[in-house]
């Protein structure tokens, strides 16, 4: 009888947390967050990472862009040195014992952190979502979290996906170390031995 009010009393927790739009950490897909500036110091905005079924959704909601298009990659190094042109955020980021080229079109590419150029429409905005499987958001060999962390970059122009070492886009105008703002899904617990 006690174990029937205590899963009574769990499940009618679960059911008050669901109806406040509570979420119980241990069953949320690991999330992440970018604040990107300009080379000025000033916000250009947010790009968002989650996890979903098929791999990561990376949502871009930019301000005063130049129009056009941009090449957009991840960097190895979550550091994001204004006074370096962004330099410091390192070489786009590479994950694996497999040494890959830098553009979905160069024979070897593409590397982890290449994803598709994005447009800014004539005022300035970029508002857009791409879906990549070339990293992870958990802590595995495929997460972007490692000990020095990842960063994102725009460029001024957009990524031929050819030419090394990043696709001819001009100079790194904007920046922003991605920042884990959900943890991924705990592992299982083995019992009984297994």
């Amino acid at each position: 009888m006690t174990r029937f009010f205590l899963n009574l009393g769990i499940a009618a927790l679960t059911l008050a947390a669901a109806s406040f739009g509570w979420a119980a950490p241990a069953l949320a897909k690991p999330r992440a967050i970018a604040h990107l500036k300009g080379l000025d110091g000033k916000p250009v905005g947010t790009v968002i990472f989650s996890a979903v079924d098929r791999g990561v959704l990376v949502d871009f909601d930019l301000t005063g862009l130049p129009p056009g298009p941009h090449g957009i990659h991840l960097h190895g190094s979550g550091n994001c040195d204004a006074k370096t042109g962004f330099t410091s955020a390192g070489p786009i980021l590479s994950l694996g014992p497999v040494v890959r080229k830098h553009g979905f079109l160069a024979e070897g590419g593409p590397l982890a952190g290449d994803l598709p150029n994005q447009f800014a429409g004539a005022d300035g905005h970029l508002r857009a979502q791409t879906l990549t499987n070339s990293f992870a958001l958990g802590n595995g060999k495929r997460s972007i979290f490692d000990q020095d962390g990842a960063a994102i970059i725009l460029d001024q122009r957009g990524d031929d996906y050819r030419s090394q070492p990043m696709g001819e886009s001009g100079a790194r105008i904007a920046c922003g170390v991605v920042i884990r703002t959900q943890g991924p899904l705990p592992r299982p617990v083995m019992s009984g031995g297994h």
